[in-house]
């Protein structure tokens, strides 16, 4: 044999048995996945198999097999004597295998202890989890939806890679497969992975041998992964089938060519040629490894796909270099969904413009260039106007096709180099980057008059809307993102008050924000008193009007304390909170103080009775604070069942997204819910059939003077019967008087609230 062939068969040797560990952990996952298909046609048959038959190679799976067997009799036997249920047998399986197993409703109801394992925790622990919660933040949402799409039965890829954070910070990746399966008489979504541990490299391997060569090259044949191997020179010796497949140039045509000659290595984001993997490999006698950004050209066909690449030298018994060999990993629809992730996780899903939380991130960097003297740039603050006629006129779907036409007026109205974020419901934010103000006065006089000059057709009905615009200069002067986006909104407010279509610039002087700093100076109020810890927890309480033992027990309010110890109303301080989007930093402390209250025994909850805390819509807008309700009761042992929360109205009508998972995954792990001041919008009756909610609670403007005004009859007489219809109780807040509690029992209501009950009263938490 020549000097070239052993070569060749050495690096066949070495090759495969790297990768050959890497390639059963595959298979022993296609071997689990029709496994699990094969019982889950048997479970949707209504009978369970008397055995099945999968032949696999590793002695683990077959030993699986066989216990399957084993416990399919066992099953059987049990489902005559004492109908053993499906859970039961699943658990069973789950601790016989060596792969991780998981079993998913709306969360996690069976791990075994292999999956606990990777994850770092005692398996009873993730029970009551969602698989969301253990990925890294940015792609919990879109793990969550992928699995509600799975178990309405859409189809997913076969198995894919995906990173798993254990609850001590770790990170460990995994591949998995799933599929949906009958459970507990229900539907469930099985999950089976294997942790994917970095391949050793070739040279550890140390193994040889002429007679292994031959079944070791149709090994490197058969597998999924594509191999390029080359002499010392570079020069390609051997392609796999896979590698054929990915370079679209077949084995024979590229020996002795080098592997720029057959494709080229660019990277993903600038398109910037990458050095040949296999001349650094073969000059510095180490592996060189593309793991991020490398897009591979084939030069006989034009395809890209996005690659994973290792190339590590090859040696000899006598350590003399021969040659290189190169594994390379299609990961096209990987980085696929990791952009699609990416970009959900910085883009509003309505408008498709950047989300707050990405604006803020260029605004930072803007003031940070700012802060430098790198260049002059403009924030813009916009605000729609007549935009709730709209929404009231045709309901939110009107109102979001309308938000899409107006988010592509503004973003056809400035640069590529300009950012355009959706700050809230119908704000909106400009960055205008290296531009002076006076031009940036022109670009903002150009968007109110194409916004001005816009008309929104809706069904038979025409709308005029126009826009107000605040700008603040970014400088070396300039002050923190919060203080600039305060100008920015102030100076918007200013606008607005002049006219529709107004442009007002910030600015200290002017009379007319000097006539508004008492609002601005809120900002600084109402943060001082987060940091100082200057709010104070009211309560009071619900009673039901037949007895009922279950229900909230009483509602939690906040206080202020000023720096002079005066207390001041929700009226005085709610509505700054909002237009600075403090509330969601108001509504975690309230959570937070009412957890440790509740657990401390500070705030006793009667059984089967619960506590209610309000959420405002500007926080059920925020994606973190389901995250942060949760971590919450972890941390307190509060159990759900102790907590209603109470979501306005107008706050689902506005959020109804956001609004839907923070009441499914909460509503799911026993908490309930109030849908509160009923009546005082009118978009959310075709909602509520959609929500899992528990409560209605009834506007207090329809509770004055109820028992003379039979306009205010009538109007709780239908909120009552729509309640029934849909299986809410009512609860009727700001009861004021003897004759309004009288009425409200004698019309339905089945709790109540107000002065006629009981009056606030603060409660005492230990400092």
């Amino acid at each position: 044999m020549s000097i070239l062939g052993l070569l060749c068969l050495l690096f066949a040797l070495i090759a495969a048995l790297a990768l050959v560990l890497y390639g059963l952990q595959r298979r022993a996952l296609g071997t689990l996945a029709r496994l699990s298909q094969q019982l889950q046609r048997s479970a949707g048959n209504g009978q369970l198999p008397g055995r099945v038959d999968l032949e696999s190679g590793r002695p683990e799976i077959a030993a699986l097999v066989g216990a399957v067997n084993h416990l399919l009799v066992r099953a059987a036997r049990g489902t005559e004597r004492d109908g053993e249920p499906p859970p039961a047998l699943f658990a069973e399986l789950g601790e016989r295998i060596h792969e991780a197993v998981l079993m998913h409703l709306e969360v996690i109801v069976y791990a075994n202890r292999q999956f606990a394992n990777i994850i770092g925790v005692d398996r009873m622990e993730l029970v009551g989890r969602k698989l969301a919660d253990l990925v890294p933040p940015e792609y919990a949402e879109l793990v969550g939806e992928n699995i509600r799409r799975r178990l309405a039965g859409e189809p997913a890829a076969e198995r894919y890679e995906i990173d798993m954070v254990g609850l001590q910070g770790q990170v460990s990746r995994l591949e998995i497969a799933s599929t949906p399966v009958a459970y507990d008489h229900g539907k469930a979504l099985l999950i089976t992975g294997v942790e994917i541990i970095p391949t050793q490299t070739q040279q550890q391997l140390g193994l040889g041998g002429e007679a292994a060569a031959e079944p070791q090259l149709l090994a490197l044949h058969s597998l999924a992964e594509a191999i390029i191997a080359t002499d010392k020179e570079g020069r390609i010796t051997f392609l796999n089938p896979a590698a054929e497949q990915l370079t679209g140039s077949p084995a024979s045509a590229t020996q002795g060519k080098l592997l720029e000659e057959i494709v080229s290595l660019v990277d993903e984001t600038d398109r910037r040629l990458l050095s040949d993997p296999v001349h650094q490999a073969l000059t510095s006698g180490a592996p060189v490894n593309l793991s991020r950004r490398a897009l591979l050209l084939s030069r006989a066909n034009g395809h890209e796909r996005s690659i994973e690449l290792s190339a590590s030298p090859i040696r000899n018994s006598s350590q003399e270099l021969i040659g290189a060999v190169v594994l390379l990993h299609d990961v096209t629809e990987l980085r696929g969904l990791a952009r699609q992730m990416s970009y959900q996780a910085t883009h509003d899903a309505l408008t498709g413009l950047v989300n707050r939380r990405e604006f803020e991130r260029r605004l930072e960097e803007a003031i940070d260039s700012g802060h430098r003297g790198d260049g002059q740039h403009v924030l813009c603050y916009l605000d729609l106007d007549r935009f709730k006629l709209v929404n009231d006129t045709g309901g939110h779907v009107a109102g979001d096709s309308m938000l899409r036409e107006v988010a592509k007026l503004l973003r056809d109205a400035v640069r590529d180099s300009d950012t355009v974020g959706r700050l809230g419901g119908d704000e909106f934010g400009t960055l205008l980057i290296g531009c002076p103000l006076d031009k940036a006065r022109q670009i903002a006089d150009d968007l109110t008059r194409s916004v001005g000059e816009y008309r929104f057709v809706w069904k038979d009905k025409i709308f005029n809307i126009g826009v107000s615009v605040g700008l603040v200069e970014i400088s070396r002067e300039s002050g923190t993102l919060e203080e600039l986006l305060a100008a920015a909104d102030t100076a918007c407010y200013v606008a607005k008050k002049q006219g529709s279509g107004k442009v007002a610039v910030y600015s200290a002087r002017d009379e007319a924000l000097a006539r508004h700093t008492g609002e601005i100076q809120w900002l600084q109020r109402l943060q001082g008193a987060l940091r100082e810890n200057r709010f104070q927890l009211y309560h009071q309480v619900i009673v039901p009007t037949h007895g009922d033992d279950g229900g909230p027990a009483l509602e939690v309010l906040v206080r202020l304390l000023d720096e002079s110890g005066h207390e001041l109303h929700p009226a005085e301080f709610m509505r700054a909170a909002e237009r600075y989007r403090l509330m969601g930093l108001v509504d975690r402390w309230v959570v937070q103080q009412t957890f440790t209250a509740i657990a401390s025994g500070a705030m006793p909850v009667p059984a089967r009775r619960s506590v209610a805390i309000n959420v405002s819509g500007q926080t059920l807008d925020d994606s973190q604070f389901l995250e942060f309700v949760v971590e919450c009761f972890d941390s307190s042992g509060v159990a759900p069942a102790q907590v209603c929360f109470e979501i306005s109205e107008n706050a689902v009508v506005a959020n109804l997204d956001h609004a839907r998972r923070f009441v499914g995954v909460l509503h799911g792990m026993g908490c309930q819910f109030t849908l509160d001041d009923f009546g005082s919008g009118m978009g959310s009756f075709s909602n509520l059939k959609n929500l899992p909610l528990d409560y209605l609670k009834i506007d207090g403007s329809f509770m004055r003077n109820l028992a003379r005004d039979t306009v205010n009859q009538a109007m709780v007489g239908a909120m009552i019967k729509l309640a029934r219809t849909l299986n809410f109780k009512v609860i009727a807040e700001q009861v004021e008087d003897g004759s309004a509690v009288e009425a409200a029992r004698r019309m339905g209501v089945d709790y109540l609230q107000g002065y006629a009950i009981g009056r606030p009263q603060p409660l005492q938490l230990a400092a």
